[in-house]
């Protein structure tokens, strides 16, 4: 028979690595009754192949027999050189027939290493549930289905990355997501010409609508109860193989301050806490700019009494406020990134004890003001108030320009800096839909944005997302009257 070069290419290509394996059964050989065999064992679980396939290759089945008998799922035959290869580099095996060289039957014994799913580390909350993602595309997709067991829920697989062939799912349902946003997201997906996509994180940048803005324009969450309530109101999924964060899209920046906590409470403390989140992004952004321009130009607007405070904390500091602002809230970074980069149980005692110790270190050196580190304090656990950490990031950042315009020109810089920040959030947008849930107005947008009113209340989906189907819920939910201690 005549040989075919393809696949002789692909056996030589795949053979130079030391971990690919090839070999042939010898049931017989002169009557061309065997088998060849190619995997990588690297990549298979050899308890599968000695315990469930190999023992069915001494009975000279043919490859359609073979893939009647086998059991084991995900069984296909094939001559596709190129899809050979890419199954092999997935962990599955090549299985031939006699001096049939062309048909090739693969078997998918891949060998997935995954971690155990746990809670969530980055959004752990006290109430509600505890489980989190995993690095492994199967295991997410598993758990959402898990928790939305709908023939609606629709799974568009994709590979992305020319080198790390990464498996990227868009999830959604349909009859409530917005076909325009799916095709979108989609076709973004698609047009991502890179080699390496290791992470969620990746795809969030390549696909936003501004690739130059420090905010996040999809929400990457590691909570499964956060994917579920953004798919029902109409969000797409976007899960990367090899990333424990999911992507929901579209997004907005007052999502941000929703912590999954507030539907396990309460609608007055989840309101309440919300807008604490809202106060201490403002304070952690304005707290120390505010420190700069009225130390330096603006002495009037302070008491007496505490301008007297004050001057007696900064006498003898020998630098202005901007120089000692900065580097207080330098040093702070530093000790923040420390702490991040560091084992973990040496950067928690890092970041207590270190900021303590060089916060009075610099206070006593007469460096600082003990006033400014209090504000810088203050500042500081403010930034982490928001309820996704790749927004802490963001907030970290503009602090410091505001600082620049604040030591320029005072209050006015920080009104400019303001100004700034709101016009590029309102012409940011997400998949085309506004970055700001309050504009342009809906009606709708306030029933669990900046306020989370009673779930009654909530009969429809936010209609920023464009969702199909804009109601919820159809029916008042009914409460029985108030019992009566009284006979009538």
């Amino acid at each position: 028979m005549k040989k075919d070069s393809s696949k002789e290419n692909w056996i030589d290509e795949l053979s130079k690595s030391n971990d690919f394996i090839k070999f042939k059964t010898s049931s017989d050989l002169q009557n061309d009754s065997y088998y060849s065999i190619y995997f990588y064992r690297t990549l298979i679980r050899s308890e599968i192949m000695h315990d469930q396939i190999l023992p069915y290759l001494s009975k000279n089945y043919t490859l359609e027999d073979l893939m009647s008998q086998l059991p084991v799922q995900q069984l296909t035959i094939t001559s596709d050189s190129s899809k050979i290869k890419s199954k092999l580099l997935k962990g599955y095996m090549v299985i031939q027939y006699g001096e049939n060289i062309t048909d090739c039957l693969l078997v998918n014994i891949s060998n997935n290493v995954s971690r155990t799913i746990g809670p969530p580390i980055m959004e752990a909350t006290t109430l509600g549930p505890q489980v989190g993602f995993v690095e492994d595309l199967d295991v997410n997709i598993n758990l959402i289905r898990n928790k939305l067991p709908i023939s609606d829920l629709y799974v568009e697989e994709l590979v992305v990355g020319k080198l790390s062939k990464t498996n990227v799912a868009v999830i959604y349902i349909s009859g409530i997501a917005d076909d325009e946003n799916v095709n979108t997201v989609t076709q973004r997906i698609k047009d991502i010409q890179y080699d390496h996509i290791p992470d969620s994180s990746f795809i969030s940048s390549m696909i936003g609508d501004n690739t130059h803005s420090i905010f996040p324009q999809s929400i990457p969450t590691e909570r499964l109860d956060r994917t579920i309530g953004g798919l029902t109101e109409g969000k797409i999924a976007i899960v990367v193989d090899g990333s424990p964060n999911v992507l929901l899209t579209p997004a907005l920046i007052d999502e941000t301050f929703i912590a999954m906590e507030d539907y396990y409470v309460n609608w007055e403390l989840a309101t309440f806490f919300r807008l604490l989140r809202i106060f201490g992004f403002a304070l952690s952004i304005f707290i120390t700019p505010f420190y700069v321009a009225v130390l330096t130009y603006h002495y009037e607007l302070i008491p007496p009494r505490l301008l007297e405070s004050l001057v007696i904390s900064r006498a003898s500091v020998p630098f202005p406020p901007i120089f000692e602002v900065l580097f207080l809230e330098l040093t702070i970074e530093l000790v923040k990134e420390a702490g991040l980069r560091l084992p973990s149980k040496i950067g928690q005692t890092l970041g207590i004890v270190g900021g303590i110790v060089i916060g009075q270190a610099v206070v006593e050196a007469k460096l600082t003001s003990n006033i400014l580190l209090i504000l810088v304090g203050l500042g500081t656990l403010a930034s982490y108030t928001s309820a996704i950490y790749k927004f802490n990031n963001t907030i970290r950042f503009i602090k410091f320009p505001v600082i620049i315009m604040a030591q320029l020109i005072g209050l006015l810089g920080i009104f400019m800096g303001f100004i700034y920040l709101m016009t590029h959030l309102l012409r940011l947008t997400s998949l085309g839909r506004p970055y700001i849930g309050s504009y342009p107005f809906r009606k709708t947008a306030f029933n669990d944005l900046w306020i989370r009113l009673p779930f009654a209340k909530q009969k429809k989906r936010p209609t920023n997302l464009r969702p199909a189907t804009l109601f919820r819920s159809t029916n008042d939910i009914k409460r029985p009257g108030p019992p009566s201690d009284f006979d009538e």
